[in-house]
């Protein structure tokens, strides 16, 4: 099932939530991503892969914001 379809499903209320647990992993993993950094014990497999997952989060993140803000004309 497509991101869009599974959106669409969902009330308000859930998605909501849902944009508060994605913005919070999207915080944690922009501070394990600077405390990898700062330590630089991380390699770039790791790095790559949080970074990946922090692009993925962001984009469901805007995708729900989309949904949940009216569309307003001026």
């Amino acid at each position: 099932m497509n991101a869009q379809s599974d959106i669409s499903m969902k009330t308000d209320d859930v998605l909501r939530v849902e944009l508060e647990v994605f913005r919070s992993e999207h915080r944690d993993l922009d501070e394990a991503i600077v405390a990898l950094t700062e330590k630089g014990t991380s390699d770039q497999l790791t790095m790559r892969r949080l970074k990946k997952q922090k692009l993925w989060l962001k984009d469901r993140i805007t995708v729900i914001e989309d949904r949940l803000t009216p569309d307003i004309f001026a």
